[in-house]
């Protein structure tokens, strides 16, 4: 009977879509990770590739804890974090209004998806010269790069979510004497709630991306800056320790976002 659980537990790993247990899961997690760094650790220690291009797991280590003992760092930490915030948030605020709207009534779509679509494939290291022009070189400069390469994301992938709340919840609330707006404030807007976490989830992850290239931007301080700082003089450890705080920064905030989605919407798929 042992034998057939077993054999019946190992089978639902590659059902489609199927729950597995935690523990596979985080086999499955563990296995991605040491995967990558046997590779890394075979790439260097082997000399398969010059020191100066990968650095040693244990040099980069060395250089992570060295950087995070200096309170400098946590100040270039700190206002990278304060960079990427403001740029969200600023995207978030106008973007998701109007992709409600553009969601809602066929008539905002008209003049809103479609400005966004066109933009929305203009890298937004092309709009740095004319940020300079209209911002100067200061903090505006640098969240105004990361809000264009995040906003027009944002209006998109709102107006998505808004317009897949299903008719028979509009037709339902119709029925009962709502008005147009009770409609969308007591209908649309909770309906679609759990996917506008995941999709405010996916832009913070678009937004850490946009870091560097907002601290192309005359900059001074930031992990950006620190990256393009150290590239100048191939520090490939301080290289590596940007790109892995960056990533171990980004990692916390998913999480933190995603646990947010599951308490709020546990009944919700995108809260599991």
């Amino acid at each position: 009977m042992e034998w057939r659980q077993r054999r019946r537990n190992n089978a639902m790993l590659f059902k489609i879509r199927e729950d597995i247990s935690k523990r596979w899961y985080f086999t499955g997690v563990a296995i991605a990770f040491l995967s990558l760094s046997f590779v890394w650790i075979l790439l260097s220690y082997a000399k398969l590739v010059d020191e100066v291009f990968l650095p040693s797991p244990s040099n980069v280590i060395e250089s992570l804890f060295s950087s995070l003992l200096n309170p400098d760092y946590w100040k270039e930490i700190g206002i990278s974090v304060y960079r990427v915030f403001m740029g969200f948030l600023l995207a978030c605020i106008l973007g998701i209004p109007l992709g409600i709207l553009a969601g809602t009534f066929k008539f905002a779509e008209s003049f809103i998806v479609p400005v966004s679509e066109f933009i929305r494939y203009m890298p937004a290291a092309a709009f740095i010269p004319l940020i300079m022009v209209w911002a100067g070189i200061g903090e505006v400069a640098k969240i105004l790069v990361i809000f264009i390469g995040c906003f027009f994301q944002v209006v998109l992938m709102v107006a998505d979510n808004t317009s897949q709340v299903h008719k028979d919840l509009l037709y339902a609330s119709y029925t009962l004497g709502a008005t147009r707006w009770q409609v969308v404030s007591k209908v649309i807007i909770p309906a679609m709630l759990p996917q506008l976490m995941t999709t405010m989830r996916l832009i913070m992850g678009w937004a850490w991306t946009y870091l560097v290239v907002a601290e192309l931007v005359a900059a001074n301080s930031g992990l950006g800056y620190s990256i393009m700082k150290a590239q100048r003089f191939l520090d490939t450890n301080s290289i590596f320790v940007g790109i892995i705080v960056i990533g171990l920064l980004g990692l916390i905030i998913d999480r933190c976002f995603a646990m947010i989605n599951k308490k709020l919407f546990p009944w919700a798929e995108g809260g599991n």
